[in-house]
């Protein structure tokens, strides 16, 4: 397993709190970076409105910081592109009923 796998993989246990998928099926996640143990995650938020869009990066990083061999995390979050259900990987979109 890979470092960014790990990552991946932390990032997986972070859900979505108004849709039960987590962050990363669900295609908020731009990017994962890693150079020298230091990552950098791009992501977005469903809406700049979410409930959680000042929680949810703060827990990105933590989960993210928890991985081993990690240094420093820095989450950047973006609006560029915009999240829409496009984003969504198509068997997400089934689950969820969104077609």
């Amino acid at each position: 397993e890979t470092q960014k796998d790990a990552v991946v993989a932390a990032l997986r246990d972070i859900f979505d709190p108004e849709i039960p998928v987590n962050i990363y099926d669900l295609g908020l996640i731009y990017g994962v970076d890693i150079a020298d143990g230091h990552v950098t995650i791009t992501m977005t938020l469903t809406t700049p409105h979410c409930p959680v869009a000042e929680s949810l990066p703060a827990d990105v990083e933590m989960v993210v910081r928890s991985v081993k061999g990690v240094g420093d995390v820095k989450v950047e979050l973006t609006w560029d592109p915009p999240f829409t259900i496009d984003r969504i990987p198509e068997e997400i979109r089934q689950y969820l009923g969104l077609y």
